[in-house]
């Protein structure tokens, strides 16, 4: 049996939002921030723009459903590597939906992937559409999250 593992990650999240008085008030901090890493581009955010967020930056509940997205497309590639599915293109577009509570809080209801992937002709659709069941019990961070991660694969063939 394999001993765990552990990994670390770690990444600087940096406030850029102070317009002069700080968090005085709601209405007086920009919600700017850049998330950045060791030898990384910097990735530049902001709050969704229904909490006066700006909407041209990403914002942590995007970063989320993408992270889910991005982590099942990889271990999917992954085991269709192993199981000798050659896929030639893969697009994802996935729908996350965040419920708001009366208090100003929230939480994520699920997460919907509708990855839409290309074989090359004369593939096994059927085994490359259960490789995305595999992923589910895989993928490290929909195994993380406590709402359900639902995915809805189209495979289609090159012609």
């Amino acid at each position: 049996m394999a001993k765990a593992k552990s990994h670390l990650y770690r990444v600087e999240i940096h406030w850029t939002g102070n317009n002069g008085q700080g968090t005085h008030s709601y209405s007086t901090y920009d919600r700017a921030h850049t998330i950045s890493a060791a030898d990384k581009p910097p990735i530049v955010a902001s709050a969704d723009p229904s909490f006066r967020g700006d909407k041209t930056k990403y914002n942590p509940e995007e970063l989320l459903v993408a992270s889910l997205s991005s982590c099942h497309m990889l271990w999917y590639l992954h085991l269709c590597a192993e199981a000798r599915v050659v896929v030639t293109g893969y697009v994802d577009y996935p729908i996350g939906t965040m419920i708001e509570t009366e208090d100003g809080s929230g939480r994520f209801a699920k997460v919907l992937l509708r990855p839409v992937v290309t074989l090359v002709p004369q593939s096994n659709t059927e085994l490359a559409t259960q490789l995305h069941e595999q992923v589910h019990q895989k993928c490290f961070i929909a195994n993380s999250v406590n709402f359900p991660v639902h995915c809805e694969p189209t495979i289609q063939l090159e012609p």
